[in-house]
């Protein structure tokens, strides 16, 4: 136990000395000052000045001879939900409607045929353009009015029928995916890049004591258990530390100017996660840390030059990014307890993620929550007492990087 605190102490501090682990940190918890604070000091900037008047864009909306005596009230439904434009009509000329689109005089326009039918004329299609939806339903509901009138009655009456609003309540039992979503893949994505950043970090490490021979005497006067856990455990805390670091300074950035973030529902739900779920997310993100470092450090250490890591380590790499593969396409899906995601709940290399992501985005059983992480537990310890075994092995061997196979065999 002695000698695991001296490895442990010297290897945390190594970290915390380390210039690039402590400016990587600084810089994101300066980045989120900065976006965190950016509403207040956009609202601090606009104090003062005189509030600028906005030009509406302009719609253009036409129609054929036949609507000639309906064109008000389309006017007037047009403007009523399109009130971020400046609704006109004009004549019926698609060449003057073009012209004065491609001219930037308008933004675009609506010529309608009949009722029912019109072309939407526009420069530059945006992503999100939904104004012929919106039109969809203006005129949709016209022609139904109409049709009601059709059939005798009254204009009025036909406005009480198509104007009937439906109530509902809705009692939640479960989870709200809808709002847990943003937090549940930022967690994930937060995990991902630690696990991979840090388990990295353990393999160069091991790799660069290797081929500086300090690790021959290292191995001598310490026990590999010792030697293993001391580097995982110390980079698992140096990794949790930066994350409370980077997280802490954007809850406290963001209670603090939580009122100007009021209208960013996203954001609001991000920095609302209740606390059951961030205590399960640094569990499972601890135990899911323990078993990849084990394994990156172990490839390590069976590697002679720093240039062998990446190939290395590469097959622990690509099962860890199927594994987030598997969570991502699950959430972006909305079906968090599909076939693949609850087998991936009791698999050590998948359960961190998986596990939580169901957790945070359905309803799991107590017991099947106790499962996955006593499961994970095990391996975790598992794994770290058969890393230290390949770690006392591969240390002391060089040349070409030798096969698994030969390494357990090495000192038997």
């Amino acid at each position: 136990m002695k000698q695991f605190g001296t490895i442990f102490r010297f290897e945390f501090l190594n970290y915390l000395k380390n210039k690039v682990f402590v400016g990587v940190t600084l810089f994101l918890m300066a980045a989120i000052v900065i976006v965190m604070f950016s509403p207040r000091a956009a609202g601090l900037l606009e104090q003062g000045r005189e509030p600028e008047k906005s030009e509406k864009p302009v719609m253009l909306l036409a129609a054929d001879s036949s609507l000639s005596g309906r064109m008000d009230d389309v006017l007037a439904s047009f403007a009523d939900a399109f009130s971020d434009y400046d609704v006109r009509l004009t004549d019926g000329d698609p060449a003057g409607i073009r012209e004065q689109i491609l001219s930037g005089e308008a933004e675009c326009a609506f010529v309608l045929r009949d009722i029912s039918s019109y072309t939407y004329y526009v420069d530059d299609l945006a992503l999100y353009d939904m104004n012929t939806s919106e039109a969809d339903e203006i005129l949709g509901r016209m022609a139904r009015r109409d049709a009601l009138i059709g059939k005798g009655l009254s204009g009025s009456e036909a406005d009480q029928i198509l104007s009937l609003a439906i109530e509902h309540d809705t009692e939640r039992l479960g989870q709200d995916q809808a709002q847990n979503f943003f937090y549940t893949y930022i967690m994930i994505f937060a995990l991902y890049m630690v696990i991979l950043f840090y388990g990295q970090m353990v393999a160069t490490h091991v790799a660069s004591e290797k081929s500086s021979r300090a690790m021959e005497l290292l191995i001598t006067s310490a026990k590999p258990v010792s030697l293993m856990f001391g580097k995982v455990i110390a980079s698992c805390l140096a990794g949790l530390l930066q994350l409370v670091c980077v997280f802490g300074s954007a809850f406290l950035c963001f209670q603090v100017n939580r009122s100007y973030w009021s209208g960013n529902e996203i954001i609001r739900s991000i920095f609302d996660m209740p606390l059951h779920l961030l205590a399960y997310m640094f569990l499972f993100f601890i135990l899911g840390f323990l078993i990849y470092a084990f394994m990156y450090g172990a490839v390590g250490s069976t590697v002679s030059k720093l240039e062998d890591i990446n190939t290395a380590v590469m097959p622990i790499t690509l099962v860890f990014i199927a594994a987030f593969l598997v969570v991502v396409s699950s959430m972006s899906s909305g079906d968090v307890d599909n076939i693949w995601m609850k087998v991936c709940s009791y698999v050590p290399f998948t359960s961190p993620m998986a596990m939580f992501t169901r957790i945070a985005m359905s309803t799991v059983p107590w017991y099947a929550i106790v499962v996955s992480v006593l499961i994970l537990l095990g391996s975790a310890v598992g794994t770290g007492v058969i890393s230290a075994g390949i770690y006392r092995r591969g240390v002391l061997m060089y040349g070409a990087a030798p096969k698994i196979g030969a390494v357990l065999k090495k000192g038997r």
